[in-house]
């Protein structure tokens, strides 16, 4: 029997790393253990509760004004005990946060192998996005399988010399997520206040972002607002207090503007299902939305997610509140644009990602 761990400690981490959890558990050739660091600690738990995912080990790390230096060094610690303990064949990380790559250094030290979940993406800027880039690559560096979520996270690979049998072509485990989360029968009162409105969902967070970048795409959004009365927007905000600042700053006093303390997955998902365009600044709504039909315009300066500018269902449009306001006023404006976008093809996998990596680990 494989002992695998799944290491994890962030929202988005747990969202896409849950489906990939219950589909490991599901098969007896599994011995399955999942360790949370506890880098988010309520909005983690709220994932972990609408998959049903129990945590055999939880570090709990989470501290108020929690630094870059704190997490990486807890971890690393922590880890330590943990896979002394647990004692895996494998250990799966996820993505770029710093949970994964401390964990994975861990498992270095510790000569335990790696598998990387979303393994390749790549804006070879290793100050955008920060810390993450520095982090994917950093994991990729010390990584035995790499499970890359399309050809192009597969050809970064390859370009910087990894061992072709060692990657894998899987797609996106977050496409999986979906399946679970998106509902027909879904019913938020937030929804039922715009529901006869185009709903504009925005998300807005990057460290690299805080400051006046932030407050440039707030003003943009503000515009887009006061000048279309058939407009509604709902920005479930963050917990940064420096972004829940910008954003009152800008966004207060439009009544069709509504900001809401941050959603469970569940709810999340399907607000991306009920929207008309998504403004973002995150990662892993590059490759939700466009599985949902919907327009993504990315309020940043570079993104690891080429493939879907290149397939037309994304739009780089930086910070500047001139670019945030022309792009999306066109696809508010013109039909023929918007159809372009939300009916393009998305290059994020088919919902098995879960499966795929299951049969390859299997296999091994």
């Amino acid at each position: 029997m494989k002992k695998i761990m799944l290491v994890f400690g962030t929202r988005p981490e747990a969202i896409k790393m849950c489906p990939l959890v219950n589909e490991l558990k599901a098969r007896p050739e599994f011995d399955v253990g999942v360790c949370v660091t506890g880098q988010h600690r309520e909005m983690l738990e709220q994932v972990l509760r609408v998959f049903g995912v129990e945590p055999d080990y939880d570090m709990s790390i989470m501290k108020s004004g929690q630094t870059l230096f704190d997490i990486t060094s807890l971890v690393l610690l922590g880890m330590k005990e943990i896979l002394e303990d647990f004692e895996p064949d494998i250990v799966l990380v996820h993505g770029d946060t710093t949970t994964s790559f401390a964990a994975a250094l861990a498992c270095f030290y510790l000569q335990i192998p790696i598998g990387h979940v979303e393994a390749g993406l790549r804006t070879y800027n290793l100050k955008s996005p920060f810390p993450e880039e520095f982090n994917r690559q950093a994991v990729d560096l010390i990584t035995n399988l790499y499970f890359a979520p399309t050809e192009q996270s597969r050809q970064n690979l390859l370009k910087e010399g990894r061992d072709p049998q060692s990657i894998f072509v899987t797609g996106n485990t977050g496409i999986d997520a979906l399946a679970t989360t998106v509902r027909d029968d879904y019913e938020n009162e937030h929804l039922e206040w715009a529901k006869e409105s185009r709903l504009i969902l925005i998300t807005a967070h990057r460290r690299e972002n805080l400051g006046e970048p932030m407050h440039c795409m707030f003003r943009a959004i503000r515009r887009l607002m006061d000048e279309r009365d058939d407009l509604k927007a709902i920005y479930p905000i963050h917990m940064n207090p420096l972004v829940r600042e910008a954003a009152h700053a800008e966004l207060d006093g439009c009544d069709r503007i509504k900001l809401i303390e941050p959603l469970e997955v569940l709810d999340f998902h399907n607000f991306l299902a009920a929207s008309h365009l998504i403004l973002t600044d995150s990662g892993g709504i590059q490759e939700e939305a466009p599985s949902l039909g919907k327009p993504v315009l990315v309020m940043r300066d570079t993104t690891e997610r080429p493939e879907g500018v290149a397939a037309g269902t994304l739009r780089l449009v930086g910070t500047s509140e001139e670019e945030i306001y022309k792009q999306a006023s066109r696809l508010l404006d013109d039909e023929a644009a918007y159809a372009e976008m939300s009916h393009a093809s998305n290059p994020y996998g088919d919902g098995t990602a879960s499966r795929q990596i299951s049969d390859i680990l299997a296999n091994l």
